[in-house]
């Protein structure tokens, strides 16, 4: 199987791919609203392809309002029927239950933590197990794959770019997470 960057270089790989591989895949992200994105988009994925989530990313932003952890976590029972049938997004309900439902658990660990890059620097490092293991006790629908995809795509564990893709030097020049623990 090629790797993400080999894959985006195909001359039939749609241009989404390439601006997301360009502009967001492994790079730091560091609010809440973008991390929380991440999360959801990854979710939605499971069981789809990437190609799917991409070519419904605008949509969904506006979907969920920019992912505003705050809006988000106070959807209610109209919120998740709009989201229900709304062709942008991915309508299957235990998804849009999970990105409410985390939303919420981004806001109680604040309290602790200030934000949820808070409470990812305050674990980090960790392996892809433990931190599989963390999110599964803390979050919801988050398996292996959508966490160490997560994870990756928001430069917490290395993978997003091979080492001889031009995008590699310029995340690196960032210093993300992974970089500055050697794992």
């Amino acid at each position: 199987m090629p790797s993400y960057c080999e894959y985006v270089r195909r001359p039939k790989t749609h241009p989404i791919h390439r601006w997301y591989h360009d502009h967001e895949h492994g790079f730091p992200a560091s609010t809440d609203a973008a991390l929380f994105e991440r999360l959801v988009l990854e979710i939605n994925q499971a069981g789809l392809s990437w190609d799917t989530v991409l070519r419904k990313l605008e949509h969904f932003r506006r979907a969920y309002h920019g992912f505003d952890v705050d809006t988000v976590a106070a959807y209610g029972e109209a919120d998740r029927t709009r989201l229900l049938a709304d062709a942008g997004v991915i309508r299957n309900r235990r998804k849009i239950d999970a990105a409410i439902e985390n939303a919420r658990r981004i806001v109680a660990l604040r309290a602790d933590y200030g934000s949820f890059k808070g409470w990812l620097e305050a674990h980090h490092p960790l392996s892809k197990a433990e931190w599989v293991a963390l999110f599964r006790r803390t979050f919801v629908f988050t398996g292996d794959e959508i966490v160490s995809e997560f994870l990756t795509s928001t430069g917490y564990l290395p993978g997003a770019h091979d080492p001889d893709c031009p995008i590699f030097a310029r995340i690196a020049a960032l210093r993300p997470a992974w970089m500055q623990t050697g794992r």
